[in-house]
């Protein structure tokens, strides 16, 4: 029996990268832990933001990726009060 690799394409890779960094920058942003991050995002379209735009989001300093994910999910009705800036990470 051979066992094969799955061998995915760079910008697949790039992207899941993109999307596993994202995430948990928005949850320490809004205090959230990443799971509940995640079901909010999924809520409320950062999901499909991030699927459609992580292209464009992932050369953005990462304040205002996570700023964009808010603001679409604040217009879709999604709210939160708290907001830590300071914890994301400006690399």
């Amino acid at each position: 029996m051979s066992t094969t690799t799955p061998v995915i394409d760079a910008e697949t890779h790039n992207k899941v990268s993109f999307i596993t960094f994202i995430i948990p920058q928005f949850a320490r942003a809004y205090k959230m832990n990443p799971q509940k991050a995640y079901l909010y995002l999924l809520k409320y379209g950062g999901i499909d933001f991030i699927d459609k735009h992580w292209w464009a989001l992932h050369t953005d300093n990462p304040f205002w990726s996570v700023r964009s994910l808010f603001d679409v999910c604040y217009n879709n009705g999604g709210r939160i009060e708290t907001f830590n800036h300071e914890s994301i990470s400006r690399q």
